[in-house]
């Protein structure tokens, strides 16, 4: 048991137990006695003259274990142990001396020899060594003898305390096994006991919550049936005062009748007089009645002449456009802010030779050559429309607005803002915080807005919804959107009625052109921009706003669905002129980007390829990329495409203007074939 501790006698008795010599006298112990061996020198000086007897040879104490008695536990009554009988352990070989005499043991004494018939030679008993050695013979074994009882009595002693503290030791171990079990049982029991409580618990709870309950179910119902019982109580009390009211009422009306009779009477005769006076006025009014028949004839005469100068106007509009092609590139190149004016290498040299029709841009450069001399290369580009540095935000929308106007006639229009980082995209589509400086996403809204609103006279009705959603690394995200992005998948989706949809993402209905700016802000603010080494803050994604505008004709029938799309496209550049190269994820987002821009081109050439008529069918990679596959409806033959670059004038970016002015004039060298709306004619 672990309260119980040992008592320090017990440990004291242990400790003399274990240091006690061993039960059997060998002979090496006699040696180490001085008496014992001075009685041994004395043995072997005689031992030539003595004969060993049969008596005086040893035997090996015996190894037998006996089984010791049973004892009755003093602490535990019902515990019973067996003693153990300590026996000393017998000597290994035990050989007698070659005299034939063992140290401590006595040789035959006088009266055994008498008694065995032999005698000594009388010689011999008269030698005085002989008695010499008998005198210290017997001396020895008569100390020898002494010696040995009080050994054995102190042995017997020990043994009985050794055999007593063994037995205490087996009692205790006993008597603590005993004392495990029960607390284990009793563990066991508590255990048990808890787990019963805590089902007892259970039940309770479950009991008391069912009661309550069943208290509250019954509490609503009495509610309810007070509730009931006052609702019927007024009802009972309003149909009194309501048969009440009904009898006054009848008194009334009864009096009200009287008075009554005698107006009609009245009456009748004015309406006599009043039939009189309608026949005469039906004779003029028969005359007016012509009249608004031959001027409803009229106003539906005109109608249908304004309905067919509507769709001449179209018609001529859209000749128009195709005149000018479907698709146009417009250079812009912005001023120099103040931040580059302090600059080392200054403003590249751009000039605009054609001042009438502002269409040309030419561009000069300086290399040296192989032998150390200077070359200047001299490259002009012809597009749509250049727009000098001074151009305002107002002259570069007069020359969109035109493709704005398609998009209430049905067909679809994309408008990219492409160049390298820096140059003035995203300033070209979303504008600044003034209405001078507003880009083309607010002021297309608006114009939109207008125009839909001056077609209600001619029967016509639109709604416009717009999406703004971010193209980041090949993945799109919704700058619209409430959650973070990358936790949903957004699919593109193409109809076989020519309608582009993207899973998971907010469309928000817009109902005037006010509510642009506030998407714009919410946009921006979650769209991905990041510095480099072109631009402190440059957008490393395509931004893409996505306007429907569906309308539908009351008094034709015809409908018709147009899509807008304004697109910022991430900045075009080197690595080794951003400095992406250093940077894992500035690497990783130039290279989709340069990958998606590569796409478009690729794209558009092969639109270019399948518009000049090929003999075979040309295969379009839109998939390619998320851009163009997102864009597929609105970059085809049912679409208008104006890509507006915008360059830097700033010298240190000649390079990348060169690159992007390459890429444009090839877009602007290719034809995509003609544009058709997306109308349905009215049912007849």
């Amino acid at each position: 048991m672990a309260g119980i501790k040992r008592p320090r006698e017990l440990e004291d008795i242990g400790d003399r137990v274990h240091k006690m010599p061993p039960f059997a006298t060998t002979g090496a112990d006699l040696n180490d006695d001085p008496t014992r061996q001075s009685q041994g020198e004395t043995d072997s000086a005689a031992a030539d003259q003595i004969q060993p007897s049969a008596s005086s040879k040893l035997r090996p104490p015996s190894s037998r274990s006996t089984r010791a008695p049973l004892s009755t536990n003093t602490l535990n009554s019902n515990v019973t142990t067996r003693k153990k009988r300590s026996t000393s352990v017998p000597p290994k070989e035990i050989r007698p001396p070659p005299s034939g005499i063992v140290k401590g043991q006595r040789t035959v004494d006088a009266d055994a020899l008498n008694k065995s018939g032999k005698r000594v030679p009388k010689s011999t008993e008269d030698d005085p060594r002989w008695q010499r050695f008998e005198a210290q013979r017997n001396a020895g074994s008569g100390v020898h003898g002494s010696n040995r009882g009080r050994i054995g009595a102190e042995m017997q002693e020990e043994r009985a305390k050794v055999n007593s503290l063994q037995t205490a030791q087996l009692n205790l171990e006993t008597e603590l096994r005993e004392t495990k079990s029960q607390e284990l049982l009793h563990r066991r029991g508590l255990l048990a006991a808890t787990n019963e409580l805590a089902e007892l618990k259970k039940i309770h709870d479950r009991k008391v919550r069912e009661l309550e309950n069943e208290k509250r179910q019954m509490e609503r119902e009495l509610r309810d049936a007070k509730e009931d019982f006052r609702l019927v109580q007024n009802d009972l009390l309003m149909e009194r005062e309501a048969a009440s009211a009904l009898k006054a009422t009848l008194a009334q009306q009864s009096s009200i009748q009287l008075t009554l009779q005698a107006q009609l009477d009245a009456s009748q005769r004015l309406a006599s007089s009043l039939q009189q006076e309608v026949e005469r006025r039906l004779g003029g009014a028969s005359e007016l009645q012509l009249q608004l028949e031959m001027l409803q004839k009229r106003n539906q005469f005109l109608e249908e002449e304004a309905h067919i100068n509507e769709q001449i106007r179209r018609k001529l509009h859209n000749q128009i456009q195709e005149l000018k092609g479907n698709i146009r590139v417009f250079v812009r190149v912005r001023p120099v802010v103040k931040g580059e004016k302090d600059e080392d290498s200054g403003q590249a040299p751009i000039e605009y030779p054609d001042e009438r029709d502002h269409q040309q841009i030419v561009l000069k450069s300086s290399s040296e050559s192989a032998m150390g001399n200077q070359r200047t290369e001299v490259t002009s580009f012809a597009f749509d429309r250049v727009f000098e540095p001074h151009t305002t935000q107002i002259e570069v929308f007069d020359e969109v607005s035109q493709l704005v106007q398609s998009v209430i006639d049905g067909y679809n229009v994309t408008i990219f803002a492409y160049g390298q980082t820096g140059s003035g995209k995203s300033f070209t589509m979303e504008g600044g915080l003034t209405e001078a400086t507003e880009g083309m996403i607010p002021r297309a809204v608006r114009q939109l807005f207008q125009t839909g609103n001056g077609m209600k006279s001619k029967g016509w009705e639109y709604t416009m919804d717009g999406q703004f959603l971010e193209i980041y690394n090949e993945t799109i995200n919704d700058l619209l959107g409430n959650g973070e992005f990358d936790t949903r998948k957004h699919d593109i989706k193409h109809d076989k009625s020519g309608r582009t949809t993207v899973s998971d993402t907010v469309t928000l209905p817009l109902r005037g052109p006010e509510q642009v700016a506030t998407l714009l802000a919410r946009a921006q603010s979650r769209r991905s921009v990041a510095a480099t080494l072109m631009n402190q803050r440059s957008s490393r994604s395509h931004s893409v706003f996505t306007l429907r505008v569906s309308g539908s004709n009351t008094v034709t029938g015809e409908t018709c669905e147009g899509c807008l799309n304004l697109v910022d496209l991430a900045g075009s550049e080197r690595l080794s002129s951003s400095g992406a190269a250093n940077d894992k994820d500035r690497l990783k987002e130039t290279q989709a980007i340069n990958k998606s821009l590569s796409a478009l081109g690729d794209v558009i050439a092969a639109l270019g390829v399948a518009g000049e008529g090929a003999s075979k069918a040309i295969h379009i990679p839109y998939r390619n990329s998320k851009l163009t596959y997102l864009l597929q409806n609105s970059l085809g033959g049912n679409s208008k495409t104006l890509m507006i670059l915008n360059l830097s004038p700033m010298a240190a970016h000649l390079s990348e203007s060169l690159c992007s002015l390459r890429f444009a004039t090839k877009v602007n060298n290719t034809t995509i074939g003609k544009a058709t709306a997306k109308k349905l004619a009215a049912a007849v």
